[in-house]
């Protein structure tokens, strides 16, 4: 009896489930698809490459610091990189004084050894990045982790960047209801195509770099694009050396496993 109990439990599950497949499988077919200026309009990021890509791409130390400065001059106002102690700094080139020289720059809040309370004081080279205070609206995300918090991060902070436009009259045509409101930037990267925040990069020459190369919008964003996958990933020379290291290891004892077989078993399969 309980065995017959089980079987038409089971029996009946499969129905209804085999019903909800059908149902909704008929809905997705027959429902007519509803398209927003989202769905057309969106693009995904442009193609972008940087020398660290790749198993043996390595970090351009110069590109680095001209991105640090970019950082420095337009972003640092709005985003902070929280994660990123000043010392780090040194993996880009520079010297003992000058990561003291950056860090000085900073006012970081920290425990008074002596009282134990909170006082704003100069940044060591061991201090990370203070959060920045925003006061317009919104929080501005952390770029500390950017390009690995987004898909195809490099490429979408780039293309982010240099895609600010004026909207399409065919959107506007097709989407009145989709204009982009005051206070807001139309950028067809961004999942609903607007934007809070204005164009940060906006012309030639917005920073000068101290090794003379130009500084267009497109060399800008390359180069503060490169430097915010430097601190999402600032290990990542030292990840892949260690892992094609990891991988010879293995091949090797491998080989030497696969001769040592033969070497012990050659005889014994004989017989």
């Amino acid at each position: 009896m309980i065995r017959i109990f089980s079987l038409l439990v089971g029996a009946f599950f499969t129905v209804v489930l085999g019903w909800s497949f059908l149902v909704g499988a008929h809905t997705a077919v027959t429902e007519p698809k509803t398209l927003s200026a989202e769905k057309v309009f969106h693009l995904k990021p442009e193609p972008f490459h940087l020398s660290s890509d790749g198993v043996f791409g390595k970090f351009d130390r110069q590109q680095l610091q001209r991105g640090f400065k970019v950082y420095q001059e337009v972003c640092a106002a709005c985003h902070s990189i929280k994660h990123v102690a000043f010392r780090d700094l040194a993996a880009l080139g520079y010297n003992e004084a000058e990561v003291k020289a950056i860090a000085a720059k900073a006012t970081v809040s920290a425990k008074d050894p002596l009282t134990g309370e909170l006082k704003d004081r100069p940044g060591l080279p061991a201090d990370k990045f203070p959060p920045v205070v925003y006061a317009g609206l919104g929080v501005p995300p952390d770029l500390s982790l950017i390009t690995k918090a987004r898909p195809n991060g490099p490429a979408y902070v780039h293309s982010l960047l240099t895609g600010y436009r004026d909207q399409p009259a065919e959107l506007l045509k097709q989407f009145p209801e989709a204009k982009t409101g005051d206070g807001l930037h139309y950028n067809p990267y961004f999942a609903n195509l607007n934007l809070a925040m204005a164009p940060p990069l906006t012309g030639e020459g917005q920073v000068t770099y101290s090794d003379g190369t130009k500084a267009t919008v497109e060399q800008m964003s390359t180069d503060v694009t490169a430097f915010l996958v430097w601190t999402a990933e600032p290990k990542l020379e030292q990840r892949r050396q260690t892992g094609l290291w990891w991988l010879g290891f293995l091949l090797f004892a491998t080989v030497l496993g696969y001769m040592a077989y033969r070497n012990i078993w050659a005889e014994k399969k004989g017989h």
